[in-house]
């Protein structure tokens, strides 16, 4: 191989070197074992396999057009075969009155069926019959350089001729209880299968080995914390915790805010650093959660902070923290990028005396210029907004690291949440507050528009206030879809009695909050919105969110919007609107959403849906999904036989010293000694 295509090869699918390619798996497999008549061809076929010669060629169009058109018969019919590019080359490697075997994907037109780009060999009568192989994904930039998946069968081909003794990567004792293959006829039969059993057991070994190195890098990391990083024992319940629980607190906590507390407690009384995840709907009451929590910290001699990730949704935590602290004396103070000179160094002072028990900000809090007394309590509010780097700051605020709670409205599947955050223990508050309705959510087409607005309509005129969201802000030649300013004046023309406001990623965060108050104060009935709404707005009044163009979303994303609703006793409704002309699988996605208010429930289907490697927060925290055989969804029963192996393990071996553990040692080492391990920061 070249030097040009050796570096697209390293920049496009980072093979480079001869492990890499062997550990580049195919994503699925064809039969060539077979060869179909012409007159067989059916339209839901996905690649067949034809014996015959090329009647004619023909070149047709000019330039960045031309195409080669040919003819090809096998006897019983024929069919039409095209190439876009190569032409040149491809007129003079092919001739008529040879036979050959070509193989591709049948396409229908007018009755008629064609095959674009076909693998084409000479047709050998003594050559050794085929059977399965691997189709490899071939990313565009190395296709626009004529570089197929066939090239990698080949090179892949070449190395598996070569191939001699192959390391194994597993202990034989984990080898002969598993019944597992050995990891070069794995290696063979994943590229090349000799059958269906054994492209089985190929597949088997190698995820079983990619989910157990990946939960033994994860679980040998979180013991080993649990046992060195000491953190503040908090044995104290105090005057603030009891005053706040028995004068202040708005409704009794439900069952489960109740057990995540008693969790809560028990981790930041054992004097090891509490690292514990909590889940919990929109709406279910993780903010009083984790006030409580910071409660706990002050009663020891201990400071707090609460990082979000906008202005917007620290402003709102702070609303509505301060204004409940205060009735118990408890000094808490907003810090953001907004924060005026006089103001900030007046927060800083109060940080540095002690004053200041209770910190809410946003990424402005981990700045180096921020320095607590003695801070004993971190909260990072939708931590999937922030990115790993940023989350490791807040360890170093103190020396003693603070013990960290990690909240998310994003419910993740118990099957992403073993992977992402096997190193964190999880908390999950199942439970909506008493008088809470489940929030009714229905699909509408375009033609449904009138209906759609008059029901609005009847929702204001009962005093209650809606959303309505876009999924751009200004108009795309691009996309055909409904932006926000086009919108915001079809809403105002469409209810000119009511006052309509408007916010945007892109307005100053001054307008941006100025619009948001006029409508948490209910001076504006109509917020037209882009997604910059998702988190942080608290409007118990309002009762109706529209969702524009809701084919545009992922799962988790509407359901986070539909969150922004039914945070009142009254009911509340989410509307998602759609072109009818959208694709079957669209539509199953949008249907789920009607089915079901569980966010868990919404996640599952999400992670079926897209995969893990989409799942909102895991590529922008820096969690990267790089595996190459196994997936999170499909093979959970895989990761839990992996998990469950990697536990007994590291139980009777901890760090790995005896004997045949020392091989599983070596083999993580090199798996990770190029990664960050980011799955040590929670």
């Amino acid at each position: 191989m070249g030097p040009k295509r050796a570096e697209m090869l390293a920049k496009q699918l980072n093979i480079r070197s001869y492990y890499d390619l062997l550990y580049y798996f195919p994503y699925r497999y064809v039969d060539k074992s077979k060869i179909h008549h012409i007159r067989d061809i059916e339209g839901d076929m996905p690649y067949i396999q034809l014996k015959g010669r090329f009647i004619s060629f023909t070149v047709n169009g000019e330039g960045a057009r031309k195409r080669l058109n040919a003819l090809f018969s096998d006897g019983t019919g024929t069919i039409d075969v095209v190439w876009f590019n190569r032409v040149k080359q491809i007129q003079e490697c092919y001739h008529t009155g040879t036979d050959y075997v070509i193989f591709g994907k049948p396409t229908e037109f007018n009755r008629r069926y064609s095959i674009s780009h076909p693998e084409v060999e000479p047709f050998r009568p003594d050559a050794p019959q085929q059977g399965f192989k691997g189709i490899y994904s071939v990313p565009e930039g190395l296709r626009n350089s004529s570089f197929t998946s066939r090239n990698i069968q080949q090179m892949v081909a070449t190395l598996l001729a070569g191939l001699g003794r192959v390391e194994e990567t597993l202990p034989e004792y984990i080898i002969g209880r598993l019944k597992l293959m050995p990891i070069r006829e794995a290696l063979v039969n994943i590229h090349v299968p000799e059958s269906v059993e054994k492209l089985q057991r190929a597949q088997f070994r190698l995820k079983f080995e990619e989910l157990f190195y990946l939960q033994l890098n994860i679980l040998k990391y979180a013991r080993n914390r649990s046992l060195s990083i000491a953190g503040f024992r908090f044995t104290k319940v105090g005057d603030c915790f009891n005053r706040f629980y028995h004068e202040v607190l708005p409704f009794p906590l439900t069952g489960a805010q109740k057990r995540v507390i008693k969790e809560i407690r028990a981790d930041m009384g054992s004097g090891h650093q509490m690292n514990r995840l909590l889940q919990g709907d929109v709406g279910s009451g993780k903010t009083l959660v984790a006030l409580m929590t910071m409660l706990l910290a002050v009663d020891n001699g201990f400071q707090a902070c609460l990082m979000a990730p906008t202005e917007i949704l620290a402003g709102q935590h702070y609303i509505t923290i301060s204004e409940m602290a205060a009735r118990i004396g408890v000094r808490v103070e907003l810090l953001t990028g907004s924060t005026k000179k006089r103001e900030r160094d007046t927060i800083h002072e109060g940080l540095l005396s002690g004053d200041v028990k209770i910190l809410i900000g946003t990424h402005a809090l981990i700045e180096d210029t921020v320095a607590f007394k003695n801070l004993g309590m971190a909260v990072i509010d939708e931590q999937h907004r922030f990115g790993v780097a940023q989350r490791a700051k807040m360890w170093r605020k103190n020396t003693t690291p603070p013990h960290v709670l990690v909240m998310t409205a994003t419910p993740i599947p118990r099957t992403l949440a073993m992977t992402v955050y096997g190193d964190l223990d999880v908390s999950v508050i199942d439970e909506l507050p008493p008088g809470r309705k489940p929030i009714h959510t229905v699909l509408r087409y375009d033609q449904h528009r009138i209906t759609v607005y008059r029901f609005i309509g009847e929702q204001l005129k009962q005093g209650r206030q809606a959303y309505v969201v876009y999924p751009i802000i200004q108009e795309s030649e691009k996309l055909d879809l409904r932006n926000l300013e086009e919108g915001y004046d079809i809403v105002r023309e469409v209810f000119p009695q009511y006052r309509v406001c408007m916010v945007h990623g892109k307005m100053k965060p001054e307008e941006k909050d100025y619009q948001m108050k006029i409508f948490a104060e209910g001076k504006a009935q109509i917020m037209v919105a882009t997604t910059v709404i998702e988190v942080g707005v608290n409007v118990p009044n309002a009762s109706v969110m529209l969702i524009e163009n809701a084919e545009r979303f992922g799962l988790s994303q509407l359901h986070q919007l539909r969150g922004r609703v039914g945070r009142g006793a009254d009911q509340a409704y989410c509307i998602l609107m759609s072109n009818f002309k959208i694709s079957r699988e669209t539509r199953h996605r949008l249907e789920v959403m009607t089915q079901t208010t569980d966010g868990f429930v919404v996640a599952e289907e999400d992670l079926k849906l897209r995969g893990p490697g989409d799942m909102e927060g895991t590529q922008q925290s820096g969690i990267a999904f790089d595996l190459r055989i196994a997936n999170v969804t499909r093979d959970v029963e895989v990761m839990q036989q992996a998990r469950e192996m990697a536990a007994k393990i590291l139980d009777s071996d901890p760090q790995l010293a005896q004997l045949p553990n020392q091989q599983l040692l070596r083999h993580l080492q090199f798996l990770y000694h190029r990664q960050i391990n980011w799955s040590l920061i929670s």
